[in-house]
Protein backbone atom coordinates (compact mmCIF):
# COMPACT_ATOMS: atom_id res chain seq x y z
CA UNK A 1 0.00 0.00 0.00
CA UNK A 2 2.78 2.15 0.58
CA UNK A 3 3.87 2.06 -3.07
CA UNK A 4 0.76 3.32 -4.36
CA UNK A 5 1.44 7.01 -3.65
CA UNK A 6 5.03 6.55 -5.30
CA UNK A 7 6.41 8.06 -8.88
CA UNK A 8 9.65 6.68 -8.10
CA UNK A 9 11.58 6.55 -11.50
CA UNK A 10 8.06 7.11 -13.47
CA UNK A 11 8.97 9.26 -16.71
CA UNK A 12 6.80 12.31 -16.22
CA UNK A 13 5.83 15.17 -18.99
CA UNK A 14 4.34 18.72 -17.97
CA UNK A 15 3.84 21.10 -20.31
CA UNK A 16 3.36 24.36 -18.74
CA UNK A 17 6.09 23.17 -16.51
CA UNK A 18 7.23 26.71 -15.77
CA UNK A 19 4.02 28.47 -14.98
CA UNK A 20 2.82 29.48 -11.95
CA UNK A 21 0.71 26.16 -10.96
CA UNK A 22 3.05 24.28 -12.96
CA UNK A 23 6.25 25.22 -11.15
CA UNK A 24 4.49 23.51 -7.96
CA UNK A 25 3.75 20.33 -9.90
CA UNK A 26 7.27 19.89 -11.13
CA UNK A 27 8.62 20.27 -7.31
CA UNK A 28 6.18 18.02 -5.62
CA UNK A 29 6.44 14.77 -8.96
CA UNK A 30 10.12 15.33 -8.49
CA UNK A 31 10.27 15.16 -4.57
CA UNK A 32 7.77 12.03 -5.30
CA UNK A 33 10.56 10.03 -7.29
CA UNK A 34 9.38 10.87 -10.82
CA UNK A 35 11.93 11.97 -13.62
CA UNK A 36 10.92 15.33 -14.83
CA UNK A 37 10.21 16.72 -17.84
CA UNK A 38 9.37 20.63 -17.46
CA UNK A 39 8.24 21.92 -20.98
CA UNK A 40 7.61 25.90 -21.59
CA UNK A 41 8.21 28.54 -23.74
CA UNK A 42 11.26 29.83 -25.16
CA UNK A 43 13.88 29.67 -22.53
CA UNK A 44 11.29 29.44 -19.66
CA UNK A 45 11.78 26.38 -18.39
CA UNK A 46 15.55 26.45 -18.14
CA UNK A 47 15.43 29.40 -16.59
CA UNK A 48 13.17 27.71 -13.97
CA UNK A 49 15.27 24.48 -13.71
CA UNK A 50 18.32 26.14 -13.52
CA UNK A 51 17.16 27.70 -10.35
CA UNK A 52 16.13 24.86 -8.36
CA UNK A 53 18.05 21.68 -6.52
CA UNK A 54 16.60 18.96 -8.65
CA UNK A 55 19.47 17.24 -8.55
CA UNK A 56 19.96 15.98 -12.58
CA UNK A 57 16.40 14.82 -12.33
CA UNK A 58 14.12 17.43 -14.10
CA UNK A 59 15.20 18.47 -17.46
CA UNK A 60 13.93 21.01 -19.44
CA UNK A 61 12.65 21.30 -22.91
CA UNK A 62 11.16 23.90 -25.23
CA UNK A 63 7.58 23.73 -26.88
CA UNK A 64 5.49 26.19 -28.29
CA UNK A 65 2.03 24.66 -28.61
CA UNK A 66 0.81 27.33 -30.71
CA UNK A 67 2.78 26.41 -33.50
CA UNK A 68 0.13 23.54 -34.91
CA UNK A 69 2.31 22.99 -37.72
CA UNK A 70 5.01 21.72 -35.51
CA UNK A 71 3.57 19.95 -32.64
CA UNK A 72 4.10 16.54 -34.19
CA UNK A 73 7.75 16.82 -34.71
CA UNK A 74 8.18 18.95 -31.62
CA UNK A 75 7.01 15.75 -30.00
CA UNK A 76 8.94 12.84 -32.32
CA UNK A 77 12.20 14.80 -31.21
CA UNK A 78 10.80 14.54 -27.17
CA UNK A 79 10.04 10.92 -27.53
CA UNK A 80 13.26 9.80 -29.58
CA UNK A 81 15.43 11.50 -26.66
CA UNK A 82 13.44 10.51 -23.59
CA UNK A 83 11.14 7.57 -24.59
CA UNK A 84 7.26 7.19 -23.94
CA UNK A 85 6.43 9.40 -20.77
CA UNK A 86 4.68 7.01 -18.31
CA UNK A 87 2.02 10.60 -17.57
CA UNK A 88 1.87 13.29 -19.37
CA UNK A 89 0.56 16.94 -17.56
CA UNK A 90 -0.76 19.51 -19.74
CA UNK A 91 -1.51 23.01 -18.23
CA UNK A 92 -1.06 25.11 -21.63
CA UNK A 93 -3.67 27.57 -22.28
CA UNK A 94 -4.74 30.17 -24.68
CA UNK A 95 -6.86 33.85 -24.11
CA UNK A 96 -6.94 37.15 -24.49
CA UNK A 97 -8.04 40.18 -22.34
CA UNK A 98 -10.55 40.93 -24.46
CA UNK A 99 -14.36 41.96 -23.55
CA UNK A 100 -16.84 40.30 -25.30
CA UNK A 101 -18.01 43.10 -27.03
CA UNK A 102 -14.20 43.48 -28.48
CA UNK A 103 -13.13 39.99 -29.26
CA UNK A 104 -12.48 39.21 -32.92
CA UNK A 105 -12.95 36.12 -34.59
CA UNK A 106 -9.53 35.18 -35.36
CA UNK A 107 -8.28 36.23 -31.71
CA UNK A 108 -10.99 33.41 -30.20
CA UNK A 109 -10.13 30.80 -32.82
CA UNK A 110 -6.29 31.52 -32.07
CA UNK A 111 -6.71 30.78 -28.48
CA UNK A 112 -8.99 27.60 -28.84
CA UNK A 113 -6.11 26.40 -31.39
CA UNK A 114 -4.05 26.46 -28.39
CA UNK A 115 -6.84 25.33 -25.77
CA UNK A 116 -8.20 21.96 -27.91
CA UNK A 117 -6.49 21.68 -31.47
CA UNK A 118 -3.24 21.35 -30.00
CA UNK A 119 -4.62 19.71 -26.93
CA UNK A 120 -6.04 17.48 -28.65
CA UNK A 121 -2.70 17.02 -31.02
CA UNK A 122 -0.53 16.51 -28.40
CA UNK A 123 -3.32 13.71 -26.20
CA UNK A 124 -3.27 12.18 -29.80
CA UNK A 125 0.58 11.85 -30.26
CA UNK A 126 1.75 10.66 -27.30
CA UNK A 127 -1.14 8.49 -26.57
CA UNK A 128 -0.61 6.51 -29.44
CA UNK A 129 2.63 5.94 -28.23
CA UNK A 130 1.59 4.80 -25.08
CA UNK A 131 -0.44 2.64 -26.51
CA UNK A 132 2.04 0.85 -27.76
CA UNK A 133 3.36 0.55 -24.57
CA UNK A 134 0.05 -0.48 -22.93
CA UNK A 135 0.37 1.78 -20.36
CA UNK A 136 0.10 5.68 -19.88
CA UNK A 137 -1.60 8.66 -17.76
CA UNK A 138 -3.10 11.61 -19.41
CA UNK A 139 -3.67 14.98 -16.70
CA UNK A 140 -5.44 17.58 -18.71
CA UNK A 141 -6.58 21.00 -17.43
CA UNK A 142 -10.07 22.17 -17.21
CA UNK A 143 -10.81 25.60 -15.25
CA UNK A 144 -14.26 26.70 -13.41
CA UNK A 145 -14.70 28.46 -16.03
CA UNK A 146 -15.09 25.38 -17.99
CA UNK A 147 -18.77 24.58 -16.07
CA UNK A 148 -19.64 27.89 -15.31
CA UNK A 149 -19.33 31.73 -15.97
CA UNK A 150 -17.84 34.36 -14.21
CA UNK A 151 -19.21 35.34 -11.22
CA UNK A 152 -20.09 39.20 -12.11
CA UNK A 153 -19.62 40.68 -8.75
CA UNK A 154 -16.34 39.70 -8.06
CA UNK A 155 -14.94 42.29 -10.82
CA UNK A 156 -15.25 45.95 -10.61
CA UNK A 157 -15.65 47.95 -13.81
CA UNK A 158 -12.23 48.50 -14.58
CA UNK A 159 -11.43 44.76 -15.07
CA UNK A 160 -12.52 42.33 -17.72
CA UNK A 161 -14.24 39.30 -17.06
CA UNK A 162 -12.15 35.88 -18.03
CA UNK A 163 -13.05 36.11 -21.20
CA UNK A 164 -15.54 33.73 -22.98
CA UNK A 165 -12.75 31.85 -25.31
CA UNK A 166 -10.58 30.81 -22.25
CA UNK A 167 -14.28 29.02 -20.65
CA UNK A 168 -15.31 27.31 -24.19
CA UNK A 169 -12.06 25.67 -24.95
CA UNK A 170 -11.98 25.09 -21.25
CA UNK A 171 -15.14 23.27 -21.56
CA UNK A 172 -13.90 21.32 -24.40
CA UNK A 173 -11.21 20.18 -22.76
CA UNK A 174 -13.75 18.45 -20.33
CA UNK A 175 -15.82 16.27 -23.19
CA UNK A 176 -12.01 16.32 -24.61
CA UNK A 177 -10.78 14.04 -21.30
CA UNK A 178 -14.16 11.95 -21.57
CA UNK A 179 -13.85 11.20 -24.87
CA UNK A 180 -10.16 10.08 -24.66
CA UNK A 181 -10.80 7.98 -21.43
CA UNK A 182 -12.94 5.64 -23.27
CA UNK A 183 -10.68 5.80 -26.38
CA UNK A 184 -7.78 4.56 -24.93
CA UNK A 185 -9.11 3.00 -21.65
CA UNK A 186 -8.87 -0.65 -22.84
CA UNK A 187 -5.22 0.34 -24.02
CA UNK A 188 -4.30 0.57 -20.59
CA UNK A 189 -4.30 4.75 -20.23
CA UNK A 190 -6.52 6.45 -18.29
CA UNK A 191 -7.04 9.74 -18.87
CA UNK A 192 -8.46 12.62 -16.29
CA UNK A 193 -8.24 16.17 -16.09
CA UNK A 194 -8.18 19.30 -13.50
CA UNK A 195 -10.79 22.21 -12.56
CA UNK A 196 -8.63 24.41 -10.28
CA UNK A 197 -10.86 27.23 -9.21
CA UNK A 198 -9.89 30.72 -7.90
CA UNK A 199 -5.70 30.54 -7.88
CA UNK A 200 -4.66 34.17 -8.93
CA UNK A 201 -1.24 34.13 -9.78
CA UNK A 202 1.34 36.18 -7.49
CA UNK A 203 1.37 39.07 -10.10
CA UNK A 204 -2.52 39.41 -9.98
CA UNK A 205 -2.08 38.69 -5.86
CA UNK A 206 -0.23 41.94 -5.68
CA UNK A 207 -1.42 43.92 -8.34
CA UNK A 208 -5.60 43.54 -7.87
CA UNK A 209 -5.39 43.01 -3.90
CA UNK A 210 -9.54 43.83 -3.82
CA UNK A 211 -9.97 41.65 -6.63
CA UNK A 212 -8.54 38.96 -4.93
CA UNK A 213 -10.02 39.61 -1.79
CA UNK A 214 -13.36 39.20 -3.40
CA UNK A 215 -12.33 36.14 -5.08
CA UNK A 216 -11.85 35.06 -1.63
CA UNK A 217 -14.87 36.09 -0.15
CA UNK A 218 -16.46 33.68 -2.82
CA UNK A 219 -15.30 30.93 -1.82
CA UNK A 220 -17.18 28.65 0.64
CA UNK A 221 -13.43 28.13 1.97
CA UNK A 222 -13.23 31.75 2.60
CA UNK A 223 -9.72 31.90 0.94
CA UNK A 224 -7.87 31.58 -2.59
CA UNK A 225 -6.17 28.33 -3.65
CA UNK A 226 -2.52 27.41 -3.16
CA UNK A 227 -0.32 26.07 -5.78
CA UNK A 228 0.70 23.21 -4.04
CA UNK A 229 -3.12 22.41 -3.59
CA UNK A 230 -2.83 21.89 -7.72
CA UNK A 231 0.37 19.99 -6.92
CA UNK A 232 -1.40 17.41 -5.17
CA UNK A 233 -4.50 16.21 -7.19
CA UNK A 234 -2.02 15.82 -9.82
CA UNK A 235 0.18 13.45 -8.10
CA UNK A 236 -2.61 11.83 -7.17
CA UNK A 237 -4.06 11.30 -10.13
CA UNK A 238 -0.80 10.09 -11.78
CA UNK A 239 0.01 7.80 -8.91
CA UNK A 240 -1.86 4.03 -8.72
CA UNK A 241 -3.81 5.66 -5.70
CA UNK A 242 -6.05 6.64 -8.39
CA UNK A 243 -5.79 3.42 -10.64
CA UNK A 244 -9.50 2.86 -11.33
CA UNK A 245 -10.18 6.66 -11.46
CA UNK A 246 -10.32 7.38 -15.68
CA UNK A 247 -12.49 10.16 -17.58
CA UNK A 248 -13.21 12.11 -14.24
CA UNK A 249 -12.61 15.90 -13.99
CA UNK A 250 -11.54 16.53 -10.39
CA UNK A 251 -12.66 20.35 -9.09
CA UNK A 252 -9.93 21.60 -6.87
CA UNK A 253 -11.85 25.24 -6.04
CA UNK A 254 -12.86 25.18 -2.54
CA UNK A 255 -16.71 24.45 -2.95
CA UNK A 256 -16.64 27.46 -5.47
CA UNK A 257 -18.98 25.72 -8.05
CA UNK A 258 -20.76 24.01 -5.35
CA UNK A 259 -23.11 27.24 -4.37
Amino acid sequence: MKTIFSLHNKNIWVLGGAGYLGQSVVTLLHSLGAKVICIDLAERAQEFVSSQSFDGQVRAETLDVSDIDQIDQNLDDLLAKYAVPDGLVNLTFGSTASKLEDLQYQDFDKANQMNLTSTFAICRKVGAEMLKEGKGNLVLFSSMYGMGSPYPEVYDPTLIKNPIEYGVGKAGVIQMTKYLAVHYGKGGIRCNCISPGPFPNPGVQQSQPDFVNKLAEKSPMGRIGKAEEIAGAVAFLLTDASSYINGHNLVVDGGWTSW
